[in-house]
């Protein structure tokens, strides 16, 4: 079941409905059997096996709370490692196994081993990173802090590691965020439920008008990279960042505004990560739940940036590079993480340069016009990593940016060649429209609530903004029925 599905357009209504019509005390329950239903409609089988990171982190927590009453020291570190090697094994098993062996076998192959052949065909779970890593920082917080209180109730538990909207890509959310909302009694409140189906609305327009018409064109690029050149190839790319970010994001807002609808509280995952003027800045801006995480349970015990700056450098290049293999098996993610973390280390690196050049040059960094070209420069250097994280392989990576600067075919743009990349003019000429809109919307979010300036209109301006998003979007819908197939969002296969 996805969001941008009649499913959901089914089952959102009536878990919501039932919800508040349930006395207080019993809607976690119905929370935790809509959010099994939600994860079964994928593949039932595999609700064993999100039971089993349930019940493994839920024991091991109680394990280490116990060992701590005992101060038995070395036992409290066997339930954290209990839940640590069973749970990220589980993960490698189903996520990684295939391609370490695929690795190993290129190793062997080039020395004239033989190959492994393992009689196996794994299927990737859906949602297996996102709720192994957000079922991980229950366990290690309970380690980590002694004063945590544990929670008793598995079944409570189970809630916050399969809270429906967020379970299948995220936010990651922390215990301390949202296993304590799940004993709030939660009111019907018209404001607060109005906001959360606005944010649903926001997500959907992101997702269904401007990620799916984009992955057209970037599909059909990326597809056939070797029968694209130049600027055919640059447009691409530059619409898979606009992709990906409208992909996640929408779900991320979705996922948010359907939680802010029966009063749940999910952390923020994106910040314009766009208009950032740094790597640096892109990364607090950019999934937010998953970079904080990778900072708190990754970076920081490594050392973080309280040691020797060798120490720092190889800490910052360690977490990208976990954070490229988190996303996927295979070299290209892991290279992309790389790239994100040489560019931090080379940030730095020429800091003192950069602003040696800015003196002499007399530059006043707080211009609107530096500011533009730091956040231009910012977008060029990540949408250039983009490359391998769409790319299938490394060749592949490595050839869109060899047919890229092939030519320089400036005419696509006013010869009509633009739109033969598999999306007709009009269907164009409404993504460029839309995506000036997410533009706008994301230039003023940076400065203040859109829903809250929105909400003080007048209410006929007001509702002609709703209606045109509502109408927009059904229309949208009603011609992807005739040819324009809905895209599955990007971070399910993560």
């Amino acid at each position: 079941m996805v969001f941008n599905s009649l499913h959901f357009m089914a089952f959102f209504p009536i878990v919501i409905l039932v919800y508040f019509a349930l006395a207080h005390k019993y809607r976690w329950i119905w929370l935790l059997a809509a959010s099994v239903y939600f994860y079964m409609s994928w593949n039932p089988k595999f609700i064993f096996l999100i039971l089993a990171t349930i019940l493994i982190t839920y024991v091991s927590g109680i394990g280490i709370q116990k060992a701590e009453q005992m101060e038995h020291f070395v036992l409290k570190k066997v339930w954290l490692l209990i839940s640590l090697v069973s749970n990220l094994s589980i993960l490698f098993f189903f996520k990684y196994f295939d391609f370490a062996v695929d690795s190993i076998n290129q190793l062997l192959e080039a020395a004239h081993f033989k190959l492994l052949n393992p009689e196996f065909d794994i299927m990737l779970p859906v949602g297996i990173s996102f709720y192994t890593f957000q079922a991980l920082s229950y366990t290690i917080d309970v380690y980590r802090d002694k004063e945590y209180k544990v929670e008793k109730n598995l079944a409570r538990y189970a809630l916050f590691v399969m809270f429906f909207p967020q379970l299948v890509a995220g936010p990651i959310e922390r215990s301390r965020n949202l296993l304590s909302q799940f004993y709030e009694k939660h009111e019907f409140e018209y404001e607060r439920v109005k906001s959360g189906l606005l944010y649903m609305l926001w997500g959907l327009f992101q997702k269904i008008v401007i990620a799916d018409r984009a992955a057209i064109i970037v599909n059909q690029v990326y597809n056939n990279i070797e029968s694209y050149t130049g600027f055919e190839v640059a447009v691409a790319s530059a619409l898979f960042a606009v992709q990906i970010y409208c992909d996640f994001c929408g779900y991320s807002d979705i996922a948010i505004g359907a939680a802010r609808v029966m009063g749940f509280r999910l952390m923020e995952n994106f910040r314009q990560p766009y208009f950032s003027k740094s790597i640096k800045e892109f990364w607090r801006r950019w999934h937010i739940s998953l970079s904080t995480w990778l900072r708190d349970y990754i970076y920081i015990p490594l050392g973080g940036s309280r040691c020797s700056r060798g120490k720092k450098y190889r800490n910052l290049m360690v977490t990208f590079l976990v954070s490229g293999l988190w996303h996927g098996a295979n070299w290209t993610y892991i290279l992309w993480g790389g790239i994100h973390g040489g560019y931090q280390l080379i940030g730095e690196l020429l800091e003192p340069v950069r602003e040696r050049i800015r003196r002499w040059l007399r530059i006043d960094s707080e211009t609107v016009s530096y500011r533009l070209f730091q956040t231009a420069v910012t977008f060029l250097l990540v949408d250039a990593a983009w490359i391998f994280f769409r790319a299938p392989d490394l060749k592949s990576a490595f050839m869109a940016f060899r047919q890229m600067f092939s030519e320089c075919n400036l005419e696509i743009f006013w010869n009509g060649e633009l739109y033969g990349l598999g999306l007709p003019q009009p269907e164009f000429l409404l993504l460029c429209f839309s995506i000036v809109i997410l533009w706008a919307v994301g230039f003023l979010r940076g400065r203040m609530s859109v829903l809250e300036e929105l909400s003080k209109q007048h209410i006929v301006f007001r509702w002609c903004v709703y209606g045109f998003f509502v109408y927009g979007i059904v229309f949208i819908l009603l011609i992807q029925g005739f040819g324009f197939p809905s895209q599955e969002f990007i971070y399910f296969q993560f």
